[in-house]
């Protein structure tokens, strides 16, 4: 460990100040999994401390003495909800959230257990998808505004895990690779009729009836996207092929020859998982294949994940819960549905964030005349590259599958 002043000679720097900063500064010393890390506390010192092995560098400027105890007490959750608060800020964020995920990739450097997870635990419990409960949640993230999410995402405005493959560069080349790829899952033609459920604004519907013929529905909960994805079907003139409506799957009442449904699943909440395979089941003829895209989490890790909610559950999709591949093949299985082998495209998913990230700075003036503040903007920078550093160290994954 090494420290370094840079405050004048006349009022020397001083390091760790705090009890909560000393109990802070004693963890990063003993405990830091990868890499280094530089601390410049409030008083003006730097130190930086290394890790038990090699790794990601990052650097940390701590402007409250707000932010240890906060660490201290909430872990993972303290240091994001702090960043929110503009308590500490980084030259590189990114190189921050890469250490943490290489940490927590090497066994270490997960959240703090205690009192305050079982609050949160609670609070998120009362976020529950029931009918009203998931229209509210869905609500509160994609009814953003269609005008929001045009400034950075690409023309294909789709919000989900692009496939760079198969000389795929470009995001929206990637985008339509992915849409591509579920179409090589659930294989309709142009006799089939697909249920597309969690149809965002409805590119995926407009491209399976495009390219296969097939006849397509597609259903949101978010009002943006219902009135944006019917607005595209009609400048297609595809009225005849695609119906989008503003309904909950469980309410579908008829069935359907193929069911596509991309990262829906991470919003139906554990709870509801055996319902939400149940109705993949009943809404299926008798042969038809529904293909899944969604978001996963390690087994290993998958206990400790659901004690208490992150940072994502909580400040960007309430409600949500993210299965491990083998509870949702479990759950697939108990409902009746044969599960395909699945393919995991983890490192897809962090290109894709990066160019969210990379475009979302880009238009922050615009972001900022749409009326959100500073913090919404800290929030949003955290949550993209949160996102891209766990794909990139596989401390998440995204798994593509075919259910029969």
């Amino acid at each position: 460990m090494t420290e370094t002043s840079h405050a004048p000679r006349s009022a020397p720097a001083r390091g760790p100040h705090t009890a909560a900063e000393r109990l802070v500064d004693a963890m990063l010393a003993r405990n830091l999994p990868v890499g280094t890390l530089s601390v410049t506390w409030p008083r003006g010192r730097t130190t930086t401390y290394e890790g038990r092995a090699p790794g990601p560098h990052a650097e940390v400027v701590l402007h409250s003495h707000a932010v240890a105890p906060r660490i201290a007490r909430d872990g993972s959750l303290g240091l994001a909800e702090t960043y929110l608060d503009g308590a500490w800020d980084s030259p590189d964020l990114g190189a921050v959230l890469d250490l943490g995920a290489a940490g927590m990739a090497a066994g270490g450097m997960e959240g703090a257990e205690g009192r305050i997870r079982l609050l949160n635990r609670v609070a998120h419990a009362l976020r529950t998808n029931s009918r009203r409960g998931s229209k509210r949640n869905i609500s509160a993230h994609y009814d953003l505004g269609n005008d929001f999410y045009s400034l950075w995402l690409d023309e294909t405005m789709t919000y989900s895990s692009a496939c760079f493959e198969d000389g795929c560069d470009e995001l929206a080349e990637a985008q339509r690779r992915k849409w591509d790829r579920m179409l090589e899952i659930a294989r309709p033609d142009a006799g089939s009729r697909l249920l597309e459920i969690g149809c965002g604004w409805g590119g995926f519907a407009v491209h399976a009836a495009r390219e296969t013929g097939c006849r397509v529905t597609g259903v949101t909960l978010s009002r943006e996207q219902h009135d944006l994805a019917r607005a595209r079907v009609a400048a297609e003139g595809l009225e005849g092929l695609v119906d989008i409506r503003l309904q909950d799957y469980r309410d579908i009442p008829e069935r359907f020859d193929r069911i596509v449904s991309i990262e829906m699943f991470e919003a139906v909440g554990e709870r509801y998982w055996p319902i939400f395979f149940r109705r993949v089941r009943e809404l299926l003829e008798p042969g038809g294949v529904a293909a899944l895209q969604t978001i996963t989490i390690p087994e290993e890790r998958f206990e400790s994940y659901r004690s208490g909610p992150d940072f994502i559950q909580r400040y960007i999709f309430p409600g949500g819960m993210l299965p491990s591949p083998e509870r949702f093949g479990r759950s697939a299985r108990d409902a009746g549905l044969l599960v395909g082998e699945p393919r995991f495209i983890g490192p897809s998913y962090a290109r894709t964030l990066a160019a969210w990230a990379e475009r979302f700075e880009k238009a922050l003036p615009e972001v900022r005349e749409l009326g959100f503040d500073e913090r919404f903007v800290r929030m949003w920078r955290f949550y993209l590259e949160l996102c891209r550093a766990g794909f990139a160290y596989r401390t998440i994954d995204v798994m593509q599958v075919g259910l029969r």
